[in-house]
């Protein structure tokens, strides 16, 4: 317990003070998320994959906190996926590049023995649509770290449930990096996270969820899985369904997730921020309470109603028309920041 405590304060100022010190280098490097008023420095999920890799590995060499079977793979894909979102930061790929190469990073942690072949297709499936919702998630100031912390948290719950100290501390150490990383991403920011955070974050919650839930019954787990990321799910699926409806490009980008519609309605930048935290919080502690046995498998279908009702809704609010090379980041404005 002192070990974790001092991993995660190592690791959320270790994350504030890198953050902070990437800041020039990205904007003369051009690394940058497109506003309307200035460019912002898109290297602070280098920081948090930096740290989070660094404290983890320092815990596993030392064997103070080890990190478990399968755990420090899953790490490894983790960054494999930063890194590759890092060159998307740098250089633009394009999105099946990125769904690719998360998929193939996906096969490699699925644990197959306990969730069998075609629950494993599944479970990489849900790492992959998982991953690319964090990453839509990170179209408001402070929005994917918030959604981050209160998720490393839940999972963490459900993998020291499990016995799994090992994945509880590294959940613990990321939650303490985002904090860090949120010291400069809260609303105005000052850094953001750029496709190599919100990637990495996506992949290392979901597939640890999924390490957790291996072994348990496929309807019970999809429950959790949804309940654990019900916001980053309503914000795909917001995004799919108006997309569709307009028959515009799936991958295309837009003004049209959670925080852009919240903002329409009068929500200034950190209000729509805070009321989907409370919203992630929510479904968060249902689904460690649905895993930990606590409460009754059928509580994980009230979530399932609430994104449901929640992208209905915001699906009649109106959002503003992209134009080219606008961003459409939600900031002091509503602005539009490709996301």
């Amino acid at each position: 317990m002192l070990y974790g405590i001092a991993a995660a304060s190592a690791a959320l100022l270790l994350t504030a003070v890198l953050a902070a010190l990437l800041r020039v280098p990205g904007l003369r490097a051009g690394i940058v998320d497109r506003r309307r008023q200035r460019p912002l420095p898109a290297v602070g999920g280098v920081a948090v994959v930096a740290v989070t890799c660094l404290v983890a590995w320092a815990g596993e060499r030392t064997r103070v906190a080890p990190l478990g079977d399968g755990v420090g793979e899953l790490l490894a894909a983790g960054a494999g996926v930063a890194l590759l979102g890092l060159v998307a930061d740098v250089w633009r790929l394009r999105a099946r590049v990125l769904v690719a190469g998360t998929a193939v990073a996906a096969a490699f942690v699925v644990p197959y023995d306990e969730t069998g072949i075609w629950g494993g297709i599944l479970a990489v499936g849900w790492i992959v649509v998982a991953s690319l919702a964090f990453k839509g998630l990170d179209h408001a100031d402070g929005l994917a770290g918030t959604v981050g912390v209160i998720t490393a948290f839940g999972v963490g719950a459900c993998a020291a449930a499990e016995l799994m100290d090992g994945l509880a501390v590294l959940l613990s150490v990321f939650a303490a990096a985002l904090t860090g990383f949120l010291m400069h991403n809260w609303h105005p920011a000052r850094v953001g996270m750029g496709a190599c955070g919100s990637l990495f974050t996506g992949f290392l919650l979901s597939s640890a969820a999924v390490f957790t839930r291996a072994g348990y019954d496929l309807g019970p787990t999809a429950g959790v899985l949804l309940c654990l990321g019900a916001v980053a799910a309503a914000d795909f699926l917001l995004v799919v369904l108006a997309r569709g409806a307009a028959r515009r490009p799936l991958l295309r980008r837009g003004p049209d997730h959670l925080a852009h519609r919240l903002r329409r309605l009068g929500l200034t930048p950190p209000g729509a921020v805070v009321l989907l935290g409370a919203g992630a919080f929510s479904s968060v502690l249902v689904g460690v309470l649905v895993h930990a046995g606590w409460t009754g498998e059928g509580a994980a279908l009230w979530v399932v109603g609430g994104v449901v009702l929640v992208v209905l809704v915001l699906l009649r609010i109106p959002v503003q028309s992209t134009r080219r090379d606008v961003s459409t980041q939600v900031s002091g404005q509503l602005r539009v920041r490709n996301g």
